[in-house]
């Protein structure tokens, strides 16, 4: 089997109401969809959303590096994943994002091929549930706790609060939203790097009787080697996340005893390939994972679902983007059910696809 066309399509998916974290405000997911062909006939789909202040990475660069990975890969063996993310690694560094889109699609292939649902093609069981957060914007204290109060009553498990922009804004906003959603409740902070050390410490003591299941990316990625004081002076569980990419990351960050827990998104990891081997080395430290994403659709979440249910070490997921959004150009892929339930398709390849009648309306370019 070999790669026979490969096909990058823009999307900008207006947002039902901008979604604002310390980094900034997002009104619409731009995002890379691919479908790569083969010669037997089998298509996959891949997804990604690039962040420019996370990945550095934009629609726009998504466009020149995926037509230099795909030049490369087109003649390749679809099935072969492990050297085609080789070669997408000798083609050009970084652009995790790209690559996890072409990497999704490589999986879709070679699940679809095997005839077995993605999480089984790569080892795993369809026997644990799976309950997605939802995440409550930076904004106003009055306006957060409101919000944070809708999620409550929409019967979501765990709260996700956006905060990194000062000490007693952000514990104020907090202390809020407890009043607000009452002391049940678990909650989720993210302050996306919008701290510093004195400040991440002040904060997360601040807060410590406060129900909070645990911190990510407290403060600036660069800092990961003072991550372990920050870590340790905290009474709140901390997990990386901007400052965890690849597997290579997580092995640096387990040896700092840096962090309790570790977010893995496959725009950051360059897809499933390299998210297996952040779960491996993270599990065989005992440390739990939490599977996230960025502002893709359920195409790329789908595919984020199939990998939890991978490893019994993973038992966050933060998988509600796609519900902020006003369009959903998918078919087949997760379904959220109630109590932030996601469930999981069992179809052979990633069981999800973008509408035929969606992709003849996004602007479009084949490699070749």
């Amino acid at each position: 089997m070999q790669i026979s066309d490969i096909r990058l399509y823009r999307a900008s998916l207006k947002l039902k109401e901008p979604f604002v974290i310390s980094l900034g405000s997002i009104t619409h997911a731009d995002n890379v969809f691919v479908r790569i062909a083969t010669s037997e006939g089998i298509t996959g789909f891949g997804e990604c959303s690039p962040s420019l202040t996370i990945n550095g990475e934009s629609v726009e660069t998504c466009f020149a590096a995926g037509k230099y990975i795909g030049r490369a890969l087109k003649g390749k063996d679809p099935l072969d994943i492990e050297r085609c993310s080789a070669i997408a690694d000798s083609v050009i560094y970084g652009n995790t994002s790209i690559k996890s889109a072409f990497d999704i699609a490589l999986h879709d292939i070679a699940s679809r091929n095997a005839n077995l649902p993605l999480f089984a093609f790569l080892g795993g069981k369809s026997d644990r549930k799976i309950f997605t957060d939802y995440t409550v914007s930076l904004d106003s204290a009055g306006r957060m706790a409101d919000n944070a109060l809708k999620i409550k009553e929409r019967g979501f498990p765990f709260i996700k609060v956006k905060l990194g922009d000062g000490r007693e804004n952000d514990v104020g906003r907090v202390r809020e939203i407890r009043m607000a959603v009452g002391e049940d409740i678990p909650l989720r902070l993210d302050a996306n790097q919008g701290w510093d050390k004195i400040t991440a410490i002040s904060v997360l003591n601040d807060l410590a009787d406060s129900n909070i299941q645990f911190c990510e990316e407290p403060i600036p990625r660069r800092d990961f080697m003072i991550l372990p004081e920050v870590r340790q002076a905290s009474p709140i569980p901390v997990m990386a996340d901007e400052s965890c990419l690849d597997h290579h990351d997580a092995g640096r960050l387990i040896n700092l005893e840096a962090c309790d827990y570790i977010n893995i998104k496959l725009g950051k990891s360059s897809g499933l390939h390299k998210a297996m081997k952040i779960a491996g080395i993270a599990g065989e430290a005992g440390i739990k994972m939490m599977v996230g994403g960025f502002m893709e659709t359920r195409l790329a979440f789908t595919a984020s679902a199939h990998f939890f249910l991978t490893s019994e070490h993973i038992i966050f997921s933060d998988f509600d983007s796609p519900l902020m959004m006003q369009e959903d150009p998918v078919s087949g892929g997760i379904i959220y059910g109630s109590g932030g339930q996601v469930s999981v398709p069992d179809t052979p390849g990633l069981g999800a696809f973008v509408r035929e009648d969606c992709l003849e309306s996004l602007p479009s370019e084949r490699v070749v």
